[in-house]
């Protein structure tokens, strides 16, 4: 009598589901599930990111002066839109609004010439001179519609403000856009004696 084990079990020839088929040629296959696929290597770790550009400032924080510098261009601007404002209201007619123009006009002035202050600092710092520049060019110009205003010469007073208040937002959004770092030291080499 043969033992079970060697009595071929009724489904032996038959391939299992998913089992590969003999190749009619080669007689190549099996009965087995194809072996798992190997796991895929670990990504290579990113590369370090890239030094900026020379010229560029990304990346960069702006320091404390720039910062002071931020503020005080952000107060100025808002003072200085209260300008047409409190002259629009004495055109219509409230002419104890012109009373208000004249002490925002003298906050306005105050506040340009902090900013002036601000930035020198600022200049001495990190050696970037444009916003003293731009400052010193807006100083001038409230100056003169200053006195325009006094004068009562609304023929320059009028247009002059509005180039002003144009110039003043254009600077506040350049100071917010800019990075101001602190200047470093640079290493010296030491002197061979």
């Amino acid at each position: 009598m043969a033992s079970p084990a060697d009595t071929p079990h009724p489904t032996a020839d038959m391939p299992s589901p998913g089992a590969a088929a003999a190749h009619p040629e080669t007689g190549t296959g099996t009965d087995k599930a194809p072996a798992p696929a190997p796991a895929p290597a670990p990504a290579p770790a990113p590369a370090p990111a890239p030094a900026p550009e020379t010229g560029t400032d990304a990346g960069v924080r702006t320091g404390r002066a720039g910062w002071v510098l931020r503020a005080v261009t952000a107060a100025h601007t808002t003072v200085v839109l209260g300008q047409p404002v409190f002259a629009g209201v004495y055109l219509s007619g409230d002419f104890a609004a012109l009373r208000w123009h004249e002490l925002n006009a003298n906050n306005t002035t105050y506040l340009s010439y902090l900013q002036l202050l601000v930035a020198a600092v600022l200049w001495a710092r990190t050696r970037r001179s444009w916003p003293f520049y731009a400052t010193l060019a807006l100083v001038a110009a409230e100056a003169a519609q200053y006195v325009a205003g006094l004068e009562g010469a609304l023929w320059l007073h009028l247009p002059l403000g509005v180039t002003t208040i144009a110039g003043i937002v254009i600077l506040t959004l350049a100071v917010w856009r800019t990075p101001f770092p602190r200047r470093t030291k640079q290493p010296q080499e030491p002197v061979d004696a």
